[in-house]
């Protein structure tokens, strides 16, 4: 599996032999999704279409709805962030999302306790 980023954030797309910094061919839909995203998650889902992409990595609740429109397999900073506690990549999940809430990452409290339990944490 291969990741291509941009600079617009956390925004991923993941696809086996992509090549890395694939731009979007299409530029048309960019255009389209950017009435209602940023152009980073516009061009994510842009390549995702283009490329076949089997999960997309967003954390914006609208480029998420976006996403499954199109049929996408979906994950957020915060499902890596709890598969790498369950692969044991990293001790602790607590210590991570509390260095992100002081970045200015929003975690709803409701979501925190979940997941924070379901890490046995």
């Amino acid at each position: 599996m291969i990741k291509i980023t941009w600079d617009h954030g956390f925004n991923r797309v993941y696809k086996k032999k992509v090549k890395n910094d694939q731009k979007v061919k299409e530029q048309t839909l960019v255009k389209l999704l950017t009435v209602s995203l940023d152009t980073g998650e516009s061009e994510v889902i842009a390549l995702s279409i283009e490329t076949g992409a089997d999960l997309i990595l967003l954390d914006d609740s609208e480029a998420r709805e976006i996403a499954r429109l199109y049929g996408f397999k979906i994950t957020g900073t915060l499902g890596i962030l709890l598969k790498a506690k369950k692969d044991g990549k990293i001790n602790s999940l607590k210590t991570i999302l509390m260095q992100l809430k002081e970045t200015g990452f929003w975690i709803d409290d409701d979501l925190q306790y979940r997941l924070l339990h379901e890490a046995g944490e």
